[in-house]
């Protein structure tokens, strides 16, 4: 896996369970659709907020399955973000477009809550928080 994966999606299923089990998708595949899931994703801006949901650490957890399936878990800055109803369409779709992945479902949970701590320095250089 990427390591900047790593510091934004700490749960990818996938990889980590490649010591207990071995995938149908050789790693170097599953490196490279990984690669290409971020910079998708580095493309899915929050509109209120300049800056892409993966680097602010919207994305918690991705899974990709044997079948090539991505579920995606993300939460959003505030539950009453106007785009709520959106935003996981929005996500499915940058998904959808990597090569190799068949399908992609994005599901918003809130737990943990998002908070800034979860931006990247990119991120918080960009917000001018740093």
């Amino acid at each position: 896996m990427a390591d900047d994966l790593k510091h934004q999606m700490p749960e990818t299923d996938a990889p980590a369970e490649a010591d207990a089990k071995s995938s149908a998708i050789p790693q170097d595949e599953l490196d490279t659709i990984t690669d290409s899931l971020i910079q998708e994703l580095k493309k899915v801006y929050d509109p209120e907020i300049p800056v892409d949901i993966y680097e602010l650490g919207l994305i918690y957890k991705v899974d990709i399955n044997d079948d090539r399936h991505v579920d995606i878990e993300m939460t959003l800055t505030a539950p009453a973000c106007p785009v709520a109803g959106e935003m996981p369409g929005w996500v499915e779709d940058a998904a959808r477009k990597v090569e190799g992945v068949r399908s992609a479902k994005a599901t918003i949970v809130f737990d943990p809550p998002w908070d800034p701590s979860r931006m990247s320095d990119e991120a918080r250089l960009a917000l001018n928080m740093l």
